[in-house]
């Protein structure tokens, strides 16, 4: 008998993505009939079975519900994950915690590693090459499949699932504005990439605020990260040529950065340059000046999430 493989494990062999395969054995038109045939042949070969939910399960409940994040550095993502345990382990629930590390092959792997009955619902923040491919395949499946799926945070609105965020427009149009009530003219943005749903509302907030005041928007005072392991050099860029009196980060790390490298170049904070933040973290309430932020309070919407939706949607 020929050892059964996994999706995974199929992409490797034929050397493409998970994606490719995943869609081959749908018979995707996207994917060319050759590519098909060979995925599909090699998975009969080799006896693979998706993990789809079986009827016979269908109707019992594990008491288990996953969370999946990008990334598990940010303060944010842990008090999320707080406030959903807190509630469900009050209602009998347990949680477990998957990182997709911001890749699309992990996401799709924690989610067919997962629904096939041990678990009774996803609860996801998207990962940013997720959002960048905007291929949700996997998880329109596991809808279709009758598993509910919540996202938070980071979301898509191309998919018709239960969606807990914060006004990140609006945050981001208040922080602006608190910075030009205080009489400043040249505030810097440091943000993300636009494919990242938050970071693309949050830039657009600060957009806003500018306009509505009429001071002109500087592209050169945007800078859009996309490696956010690596992004100090690009920093310190932004603040050597240009003479900013303030600066809003889309997340704390991004201002705990601007201010280490500000401190580096000579500019006193707050006096020479202020500096606005996102997320109340750990971060920014020991850091050395603390950080003025835009509070969001992740273990709230932890509790929001299985309360009002993640319950509600597994008693349907």
């Amino acid at each position: 008998m020929r050892r059964k493989v996994t999706l995974k494990q199929i992409a490797k062999e034929l050397d493409v993505s998970i994606s490719t395969v995943s869609k081959s054995l749908r018979d995707s038109s996207e994917i060319s009939e050759d590519t098909r045939q060979k995925v599909q042949a090699f998975a009969k070969l080799y006896n693979y079975k998706p993990n789809n939910i079986a009827l016979s399960l269908k109707n019992r409940k594990s008491k288990t519900i996953c969370i999946i994040i990008p990334e598990i550095i940010h303060h944010f993502f842990a008090t999320v994950i707080s406030g959903v345990e807190h509630v469900a382990n009050e209602k009998g629930y347990n949680v477990i915690v998957c990182l997709s590390d911001e890749s699309f092959d992990k996401e799709v792997i924690n989610m067919e590693m997962l629904a096939n009955g041990s678990i009774d619902g996803f609860i996801m923040s998207l990962s940013k090459e997720t959002q960048q491919k905007r291929d949700f395949h996997h998880i329109i499946e596991v809808i279709n499949q009758g598993m509910p799926v919540v996202m938070f945070d980071r979301i898509t609105n191309d998919i018709l699932c239960d969606k807990v965020i914060i006004d990140d427009n609006l945050a981001a149009f208040n922080a602006t504005q608190h910075l030009i009530d205080k009489g400043f003219r040249k505030i810097g943005l440091i943000t993300t990439v636009d494919y990242v749903s938050v970071g693309k509302l949050r830039t657009e907030g600060y957009i806003k605020a500018l306009k509505s005041n009429d001071i002109k928007v500087d592209e050169n005072l945007i800078l859009k990260i996309e490696d956010t392991d690596n992004f100090e050099s690009q920093i310190k860029t932004l603040l050597e040529t240009n003479d900013l009196d303030a600066i809003f980060a889309v997340n704390e790390i991004f201002a705990v950065t601007a201010i280490k490298i500000a401190n580096k170049l000579g500019k006193n904070v707050p006096n020479d340059i202020s500096v606005i933040g996102f997320t109340d973290g750990i971060i920014s309430k020991y850091s050395s000046p603390s950080i003025t932020t835009v509070s969001q309070n992740g273990i709230k919407m932890g509790e929001i999430i299985f309360i009002n939706v993640m319950d509600d949607s597994m008693k349907k």
